[in-house]
């Protein structure tokens, strides 16, 4: 007997496959869904954290920094000096429990100086603030409110009276207020000429090495301006901090470390100051009724005009004068006279020496005018002889040289240096400018750090 087919079953077969593969297919992409759902939170969930992380870190340092490892910063230290005002933006990079390098710097001068605005200090804001533009080109926007904006004075305004100059320092401190920089109760002021001094002891002793390496020896500092000369070192011998006047040893810290230094500062003999004392002159004031200042450190045929803070003097040179060199060395030791206090270690101290020594060096030929060099103290002696010799017959092209290099001659003598002392000149090391303004600005921000972290 044949079996009918159950058309039933098969049927049931039928539906009940699919449905069964429907079934698993969900279940499947529900379990996707899941998983997906519960991976993409717990990304986020990271990503938010470590974004957390990162915020925390950047209100410290900026986002540029922390990718490096290590932090960066800036500081904007203004130079007004007695002949034009310069800006320098400098960037420093630090590894964690290291001492700061300097990786750019960027100088920028312009004259005349602040001085000469004494009369009419609102003219004294266009040049400022041209100076400001630049500092806002050179410092990244994201560092600019963290970046410390100071502006020193230094010997041209220290000789100005001093309404006058309070009136120009408040002016330039609107100016500075008005800036997206960091900028303190003390962004402007006059530096006292030993600040000067130190600070630029620590911009030769940082780019030296000497800051970094416990126990290295420090070198010394000489810088000749035109209101004022000053002369840093770090003593050793005890003898010199027994026997230092009241007012030349001056505490530094920095890094940590306390440096008992030898500094002064001789306001009024800078090149400029001197050259007026010397030709009878007096600071800030003209030549009564116009009078001829006469000296016999000028060529005997010279006559001429000489412009010094804003006045300008009528001069000559000494008529039938014989052996100018022997004359005009009388009349700058008059000058000298108990002006300059004279100390034995400067003999055995390592000097570098700047401005008006490296101009006036280059200017005759002992050192090269680019590179700069080093030279013995009696180089200078020698020039000074030659060239007031060469100015008794002949008028040179500096009026000045011959009063210039007896000058500084002299002035070393005084300090207490020999004929045959050493000394390096330059205008930079490791191709950084050896200004004041590096050193002043370091040891600012350094300051900022210990009231921040005065534990450390």
């Amino acid at each position: 007997m044949r079996k009918i087919p159950n058309n039933g079953n098969l049927k049931m077969t039928k539906v009940a496959y699919p449905l069964g593969l429907f079934i698993c297919l969900f279940i499947y992409v529900a379990y996707i869904k899941w998983h997906w759902a519960s991976a993409t939170q717990a990304f986020f969930s990271i990503t938010e954290v470590a974004s957390g992380a990162r915020r925390v870190q950047q209100a410290h340092s900026p986002p540029e920094t922390a990718a490096r490892g290590h932090e960066v910063f800036y500081g904007i230290m203004f130079d007004a000096g007695s002949t034009g005002t310069r800006v320098h933006i400098f960037q420093f990079a630090r590894q964690p429990g290291e001492t700061p390098t300097l990786t750019h710097e960027t100088f920028k001068a312009l004259k005349p100086g602040l001085s000469a605005y004494a009369d009419d200090v609102e003219k004294s804001t266009s040049g400022i603030q041209e100076l400001l533009d630049v500092a806002k080109q050179d410092v990244p926007f994201d560092f600019w409110k963290a970046t410390p904006l100071v502006l020193k004075a230094t010997a041209g305004l220290r000789l100005l009276p001093g309404e006058k100059a309070q009136k120009l320092l408040q002016k330039v401190k609107e100016v500075f207020k008005a800036s997206p920089f960091l900028v303190g109760d003390d962004c402007v002021s006059i530096m006292n000429g030993t600040d000067e001094g130190v600070s630029a002891w620590i911009t030769v002793n940082f780019l030296t090495g000497s800051l970094k390496t416990p126990g290295r020896s420090s070198v010394g500092m000489l810088d000749l301006g035109g209101g004022s000369t000053q002369i840093t070192f770090l003593p050793r011998v005890e003898d010199t901090l027994q026997t230092s006047p009241p007012g030349y040893l001056t505490s530094l810290q920095m890094f940590n470390q306390t440096y008992k230094l030898y500094s002064y500062s001789y306001l009024g003999l800078g090149l400029m100051s001197a050259r007026l004392a010397i030709l009878g002159g007096m600071e800030g004031k003209p030549a009564e009724d116009g009078k001829e200042l006469v000296s016999p450190c000028l060529s005997p045929g010279f006559t001429g005009e000489w412009e010094h803070a804003e006045i300008t003097y009528r001069i000559s040179g000494q008529k039938a004068a014989v052996n100018l060199h022997e004359l005009c060395a009388s009349r700058v030791s008059e000058i000298l006279r108990n002006k300059v206090h004279r100390t034995e270690e400067v003999k055995d101290v390592d000097f570098y020496a700047f401005s008006y020594y490296y101009d006036l060096a280059a200017n005759v030929g002992l050192i090269d005018v680019e590179k700069g060099g080093s030279l013995v103290v009696g180089d200078f002696d020698i020039a000074a002889k030659y060239v007031c010799r060469t100015a008794e017959t002949r008028p040179q092209g500096n009026p000045f040289l011959c009063m210039d290099l007896t000058y500084i001659s002299l002035l070393l003598q005084e300090f207490g240096f020999p004929e045959n002392k050493v000394l390096k000149l330059t205008r930079k090391i490791n191709n950084v400018e050896t200004s004041w303004a590096l050193g002043a600005i370091f040891h600012y921000i350094d300051s900022l750090s210990r009231q921040k972290s005065p534990a450390l």
